[in-house]
């Protein structure tokens, strides 16, 4: 694997370019809109609605990365099936993702959804405390992506893609329950968690565990992920879209929402992850937390949600071309060793 396409040069769709760049890829990023700034990578200006285009780029590179909303890419993996080449994205999407299994199962080339902060490097981090036990009864994974310094009642900034929290807070979510795969509503199981002495809420949301119910259905009784968010936030989007009735104006909540609380520069993503078992008929717990800020990348300072969603699916690229993943077939998230990852020129980010 060389040649890469890099499709959607946003915030984290450039990032992704760059740092795939600097690990020596062959890319090439395309967007509907040209680049405003000169980058070290080619770029391409194509309307992605063109399947015929689409297809013609595809045939010539190895593989491809989408970092567009989740809505585009089940469309998008089938070209990339059609061609034969890799495929990896950042969705949370559960529709989307299960339609690439069903392309994985005959697909020449690797089929790896789900590569981002969560789905993605929250389920390697899991997966990794899931091992460490003999025996393990729970596992619980909490991602936050919020301004450092909040204001107002929502204390929340949009730095991820309106569309992909509203999917989150709004579809089903997939847990482990007492041993068995139960769908449960989104923004419920209302928990306390504190992180460096703050006080953060967590509450469920859809996407985040990508395969792992299946993957630990059997092994492990309970598993579940909640977003994390400053209190007071879960109460107040229950009240936006069910009461007021916006979980039925998707699209206009999102632009609400981006509009009240655009994007900041100084966010932080906290990552926290427990896993509850035995070690030789002793009970124990195990814990992965982190607080990760922004940081310089290529001379530019980068936000934390940009390059901990970026750096995952690089990393993974990375292990892949290496012949530490499989070529082909569907990846689980679960199945990457977080050791691993960690050893790679853009997994060492993680571990700093």
């Amino acid at each position: 694997m060389k040649k890469v396409i890099v499709l959607g040069l946003g915030k984290v769709g450039t990032l992704a370019a760059e740092l795939l760049h600097g690990a020596e890829f062959d890319v090439t990023g395309i967007d509907i809109n040209p680049s405003k700034t000169k980058l070290p990578f080619t770029t391409k200006v194509i309307d992605l609605r063109s399947a015929d285009d689409v297809a013609v780029e595809f045939e010539e590179n190895d593989a491809v990365l989408s970092c567009l909303p989740f809505h585009l890419n089940a469309r998008l993996a089938k070209l990339a099936y059609k061609a034969g080449i890799h495929y990896f994205d950042l969705t949370e999407d559960v529709p989307t993702t299960k339609s690439i299994i069903e392309l994985a199962r005959t697909s020449k080339g690797l089929m790896a959804p789900q590569c981002g902060l969560a789905p993605g490097f929250i389920g390697i981090a899991g997966a990794s405390l899931i091992a460490e036990l003999d025996e393990c009864r729970s596992c619980k994974m909490r991602v936050g992506a919020l301004p450092q310094h909040p204001t107002g009642l929502m204390g929340y900034s949009f730095n991820w893609s309106p569309e992909g929290v509203v999917n989150e807070y709004l579809n089903d979510c997939e847990v482990l329950e007492d041993g068995e795969i139960k769908w449960v509503s989104a923004m419920e199981w209302l928990e306390d968690i504190y992180i460096d002495g703050i006080k953060l809420e967590a509450f469920t949301t859809s996407g985040g565990l990508g395969t792992m119910c299946e993957t630990y259905l059997g092994s492990v009784a309970n598993i579940d992920y909640k977003t994390m968010r400053y209190p007071g936030h879960a109460a107040l989007m229950n009240f936006f879209f069910h009461e007021l009735l916006m979980r039925e104006r998707r699209k206009e909540a999102g632009e609400i929402l981006v509009n009240a609380k655009p994007p900041v520069n100084e966010d932080v993503v906290y990552v926290h992850v427990s896993a509850e078992g035995t070690i030789d008929g002793r009970l124990q717990r195990k814990e992965f937390v982190r607080a990760y800020r922004p940081i310089e990348i290529g001379g530019k300072m980068r936000t934390a949600i940009a390059w901990t969603t970026a750096g995952s699916v690089v990393a993974i690229m990375e292990m892949v071309r290496a012949g530490t993943l499989p070529n082909s077939g569907f990846l689980k998230q679960e199945d990457i060793p977080l050791v691993d990852f960690l050893a790679t020129k853009t997994g060492a980010f993680y571990a700093e």
